[in-house]
């Protein structure tokens, strides 16, 4: 027999000390051996794969046989045959090392381990021939051999070779040999979370054919085989199953690691590699991102909304939790402030009450205040203060003292009066900075602060007029020593304010104070500047009301001014063409003709312009029989500008002239008295020359505007409450939306504006429950505001969803949509749900206000008779 070379390096590759090693060589024959045609010219030997064909001019003969074990291989290589030829190869041998009882804990291989078959090629070098001719046959390639290893772990180096490949054949027809048997059989394989790869390879492995030549064929592929894997591991080596995949039965084979049920993997989930593999279902799995979570990889909202049943079932149950809640608040609310909601209530009588927070000195002894009934009797004139009192424009009053008061007062010391009042009027500059910050931050803060500034400079001038100033410009020392001759009041929206001037019983005056027709023609100007916080309004106080009675009934004068003022609050200040003119309408079918029996007729017009630009609106009252007499709107009142100022600054182009009204006051003596007013009376024409300052939020005033009562107040509070619950539950679920996305998201809609998301609710709650219809109505106002305001943070969020959404990122694996339709390219549904919650929350505020304001719906009947009686 010849000697099969077999190249085993056990210097290099083997440390080995008390272990089995077992060694042998191959033989020319075997069980696989090849066949030879008469030519010489031979197939290639078989052993874990057939021996190549060996074919010579159309003639062909088998490769040897596969034999043997390829789960337990110990046989030798098989050669090409015929033992008789010289040039015969050889089979490759066995290597084992370890066995059953003795495994190798581990083995390193850093250089090579072969058990080859023989190349025909070899042989022939030995023999010394020469490239076969057309005439000699030639052998085939040897079967490669078998490598057993019982073993715990191994490691092949980055140049270990383990081979057991066939022989090549030699170049004359020969069949290649096939590849031989390398098993590892593995001691103890770790399984479950005590697993731990047992081969580290980074050489080369091959059990691979030999080549065959011209018409020869190669040898099959030997086998490469390993112990039974465990559950969850596959191969040779016994690796993990690839993550998707789980392995329930023992065996290497890769296709026992089958895929993962895809219904059993959440949304938003994706399949990981555990420890030891996946040997059951359900297999292991993870979210795709931290936002979401384990079980059902659902964001913060989605676990809400399916712990109660899913999309469907927990809209319906937050809408009767809805429902329920707002039907108990508004009964609470009817309980506790229902007793206050009286109907009609009459204006507020502002200056009616006596103030004794500010002790004064009066003459030598105490004195009480005067009664109302005494006030009117000794009224001389009122002053109205010029300016809207912002903090760009506040309260002043001219220097010049108008004509009706002239004959009471010291014009010098008068005007050392105004200048001190206007110094205490004046805003610093810090107040005004403080509301530009606020109006930034907040509109409702910047109006809460302007009102808060407003109310205590009023508090401040009536301070001083009462108690700190000597009343050193009235001409009765009566006055002047029980300082009463002048007080300060103003409109309950604190925009109006005015001076009262009167007599102190030791003027011996025949002709003072003036009666009503020696007034004439009087202007009434409009509290408010028709904006939805603070809309027109006639102020008509028990002064006014007295001198008033003079020609007309009390009880008339009331319902005119409350007709009047339901009016007014429909004026809005950037449509003031269009909403001036039901006024119009109202004061000639309505006004007019039930004053035209007491000789008093009344008009709309506009006049105190200012030199920053502006006016005011009221009400010219004059009498009938002056009616066809030049008439002109002149001066009045003493807080009018000067003429160059009404002229700087008119309304509009139509009214830049200035004009003048001629009043001739009917009297015993016709006594004709001129006074000038600057203004223009506003008529269905001039009315469209008014110049309508469009200002950046003009469009809110389609959703903001007073409306008309239309009753029900309890069904209209009752449907505020469940949306404003709604609101805040819709907030609540977008905050929790913005969550999954980001905690940016969410710093940025509660903080653009600051909190303004959240707000609504508390402003709701306390309109709802506050006492009285005047104090609920302006507070519900307040809640308006703080409503549309918060369509800013609507606005972020909405933004927020929409970058998210299109933001790049991975696609999700097994991406289920929700039957609903509330997966994340819906994520606009909540901020949508809450734009159209507070536009309707702002018409429900709208009819409240006007229920509350407004508790006489008469007062809009368009019947004259039904009006007034």
């Amino acid at each position: 027999n010849k000697t099969t070379h077999i190249l085993i390096s056990l210097e290099e590759i083997i440390y080995l000390s008390g272990v089995h090693v077992c060694v042998c060589t191959g033989c020319t024959g075997g069980v696989g051996r090849g066949r030879v045609l008469n030519n010489s010219v031979g197939s290639g030997g078989g052993h874990g794969g057939k021996g190549g064909l060996g074919c010579y001019n159309g003639s062909c003969v088998e490769g040897g046989i596969s034999y043997g074990n390829a789960n337990l291989p110990c046989e030798l290589g098989s050669g090409s045959g015929d033992e008789s030829l010289a040039d015969s190869t050889a089979g490759g041998g066995i290597i084992v090392m370890g066995s059953f009882e003795h495994p190798l804990s581990s083995l390193s291989i850093e250089g090579s381990v072969s058990a080859d078959g023989e190349d025909s090629e070899e042989t022939s070098g030995k023999a010394n021939y020469a490239v076969a001719n057309s005439s000699n046959g030639g052998p085939g390639g040897g079967s490669g051999g078998t490598i057993l290893l019982f073993l715990q772990t191994i490691a092949l180096g980055e140049a270990a070779i383990l081979s057991s490949v066939g022989g090549f054949s030699s170049p004359t027809g020969a069949g290649g040999g096939g590849g031989g048997r390398i098993h590892f059989h593995w001691s103890d394989i770790p399984t479950g979370d005590v697993y731990q790869p047992i081969a580290t390879v980074k050489g080369s492995i091959h059990a691979r054919g030999g080549k065959g030549a011209h018409q020869g064929g190669a040898g099959e592929n030997g086998t490469l085989t390993g112990k039974a894997c465990p559950k969850g591991l596959y191969g040779i080596f016994c690796e993990e199953c690839p993550a998707g995949t789980y392995k329930n039965v023992t065996g290497s084979d890769r296709a026992l690691c089958h895929h993962c049920p895809a219904q059993e993997l959440p949304h938003r989930a994706e399949y990981i590699a555990v420890r030891g593999g996946i040997a059951e279902t359900p297999c292991p799995y993870k979210c795709v991102s931290d936002r979401y979570h384990m079980p059902n990889c659902y964001t913060a909202l989605e676990e809400l909304i399916y712990t109660f049943g899913g999309p469907w079932l927990f809209g319906l149950l937050l809408i009767v939790l809805l429902v329920l809640l707002a039907l108990v608040l508004s009964a609470a609310r009817m309980k506790f402030v229902g007793v206050d909601e009286l109907p009609g209530p009459a204006p507020t009588q502002h200056g009616s009450q006596i103030d004794h927070s500010f002790p004064f000195l009066e003459s030598l002894n105490e004195v009480l205040e005067t009664n109302r009934a005494e006030e009117s009797q000794s009224h001389v004139h009122r002053m109205y203060f010029m300016g809207p009192n912002t903090f760009s424009e506040p309260w002043h009053l001219p220097h010049t003292p108008p004509e009706q008061i002239k004959e009471i007062v010291y014009e010098g010391a008068f005007n050392t009066f105004v200048d001190e009042i206007n110094a205490i009027a004046a805003y610093q500059w810090w107040e005004g900075a403080a509301y530009s910050i606020l109006s930034v931050l907040g509109y409702p803060l910047a109006w809460s602060w302007q009102q808060w500034r407003r109310k205590l400079k009023l508090q401040r001038l009536r301070e001083f007029v009462r108690s700190e100033y000597d009343h050193a410009c009235l001409r009765s020392c009566r006055s002047r020593a029980l300082y009463e001759g002048i007080k300060v009041a103003a409109t309950s929206d604190l925009m109006l304010a005015y001076v009262d001037f009167f007599l102190g019983g030791d003027e011996k005056r025949t002709d003072l104070p003036p009666r009503l027709h020696q007034r004439f023609p009087m202007l009434l100007p409009f509290g408010g500047d028709g904006s939805y916080m603070a809309p027109f309004s006639l102020h008509s106080d028990n002064i006014l009301t007295s001198l008033m009675s003079q020609s007309v009934p009390p009880t008339k004068w009331y319902r005119l001014v409350a007709g009047l003022n339901a009016q007014l609050r429909l004026v809005r200040r950037s449509r003031l063409r269009v909403t001036f003119q039901p006024v119009l309408r109202w004061l000639e079918t309505h006004a007019n003709p039930a004053l035209v029996g007491h000789g008093i007729h009344v008009d709309l017009a506009w006049f105190q312009a200012t030199a920053c630009g502006y006016f005011q609106y009221g009400l010219l009252v004059y009498a009938i029989e002056e009616e066809n007499n030049p008439v002109s709107l002149g001066y009045i009142g003493g807080a009018l500008p000067t003429e160059q100022q009404s002229r700087e600054n008119p309304p509009s182009s139509h009214l830049r002239e200035e004009t003048h009204l001629n009043q001739a006051h009917g009297s015993n003596e016709s006594l004709l008295r001129r006074r000038r007013i600057f203004g223009s009376i506003l008529d269905a024409n001039s009315v469209q020359e008014i110049e309508e300052k469009r200002e950046i939020f003009y469009l809110l005033s389609f959703i903001l505007h007073n409306t008309k009562p239309v009753g029900h107040q309890d069904l209209v509070g009752l449907v505020i409450s469940m949306l404003l619950l709604g609101d805040f539950s819709l907030v609540l679920l977008t905050l929790l939306q913005l969550y999954s996305f980001s905690l940016l998201d969410v710093f940025l809609v509660l903080f653009i504006l600051p909190l303004g998301v959240l707000l609504p609710f508390p402003a709701g709650i306390n309109a709802l429950f506050s006492h009285g219809p005047r104090r609920s109505a302006g507070l519900a106002r307040v809640y308006a505001l703080w409503n549309i305001t918060s369509l800013i943070n609507v606005v972020i969020a909405f933004l927020c969803g929409y970058f998210h959404h299109n933001a790049p990122s991975p696609p999700l694996p097994n991406f289920q949509t929700w039957n609903v339709g509330m997966d994340e390219s819906e994520w606009w549904i909540f901020p949508a749900g809450l734009v159209l919650c507070k536009f309707f929350q702002s018409q429900l505020i709208n009819w409240h206000v006007a229920n509350l304001e407004i508790q006489d719906r008469s007062l809009y009947s368009n019947n004259f008779d039904m009006f007034w009686h």
